[in-house]
């Protein structure tokens, strides 16, 4: 049982890492139907800029160093998102293959120039002494106090998207877009500028991915892919453009990875890509997706 618990919240805190990443991909990807390759450069981004301001702070002792961080991350990749929007994809909608070649391009540009920045060298930031350390939990015992933190940090990503898609105007605007955007320019919006401010918060979402993500385990090159991989994943299984989608999505490859790695470690990936083969066969559209 304690093994079991144990692995039930190994999964858990690993989705909410993963709802993270993936929600701001969501985002683009499944609302706007702008198919970015560089997500997961995006991640690199936020988490590089922020562990650059990190650092000095933490050598000096400051108790704010992890807090301000965490929005320099967001912002970075925020405006490097808005960037990538406004001068390259803004002007290919519609256009899917050439997107995705270019932002393709695009993540091994950002990585190699990370990469000569920061070099190779594993980096990783430290939490605050008040999310440091051990929480006493039934079954499971003492647990990292971090990984629940990335619980509570998804739960105010997942409410937050949902108030801002189902109760704003922005929100209303952007659900138009997708079902119809000349309409939508038709009765005045600036689609432009919605679709920039939906694209610079998906990748700030990214960047907030980078900095939870560098915090609980090592940040390297090479982690772009990964989670580039795993959002596509997430998005596919729960269903393009659904907030809560995304959070089922997220929950389901996060627990198939870790029940995977306790029974059979070396073959762990290969329950993930069954379970979008299998979700894929009976449900193409994903499991709260809208059908076309």
């Amino acid at each position: 049982m304690a093994l079991a618990a144990t692995v039930l919240l190994n999964g858990l805190t690993l989705a909410a890492l993963y709802f993270v990443v993936a929600s701001g991909f969501s985002l683009i990807f499944g609302l706007m139907r702008t198919v970015n390759m560089a997500h997961g450069a995006l991640y690199l981004v936020g988490a590089y800029v922020a562990y650059a301001v990190f650092e000095p702070l933490y050598d000096r002792d400051a108790w704010y160093a992890w807090y301000l961080a965490v929005p320099v991350g967001m912002a970075a990749a925020g405006l490097a998102g808005i960037a990538l929007q406004g001068v390259l994809l803004g002007w290919m909608q519609g256009q899917e293959l050439r997107q995705a070649l270019v932002t393709i391009g695009v993540s091994i540009v950002v990585a190699d120039q990370l990469l000569a920045q920061f070099g190779g060298t594993p980096r990783q930031f430290f939490a605050p002494d008040a999310l440091f350390g051990t929480t006493p939990l039934p079954l499971v015992g003492r647990y990292p106090t971090f990984r629940l933190v990335q619980i509570a940090v998804a739960l105010g990503v997942g409410i937050g998207l949902w108030w801002l898609l189902a109760r704003t105007k922005l929100g209303l605007m952007v659900r138009a877009g997708v079902d119809d955007r000349a309409m939508l320019a038709a009765c005045g919006v600036n689609v432009p500028l919605v679709s920039l401010a939906v694209f610079g918060l998906g990748a700030a979402l990214a960047g907030l991915g980078g900095v939870i993500g560098a915090t609980a385990q090592p940040l390297a090159q090479g982690v772009d892919g990964r989670f580039l991989l795993t959002s596509l994943v997430v998005v596919i299984v729960g269903g393009m453009g659904s907030v809560p989608g995304t959070a089922v999505g997220a929950v389901l490859v996060g627990l198939a990875e870790q029940v995977g790695q306790a029974l059979f470690p070396t073959y762990a990936v290969i329950l993930t890509f069954a379970l979008m083969v299998a979700v894929l066969a009976v449900r193409p559209q994903g499991l709260l997706g809208r059908s076309a």
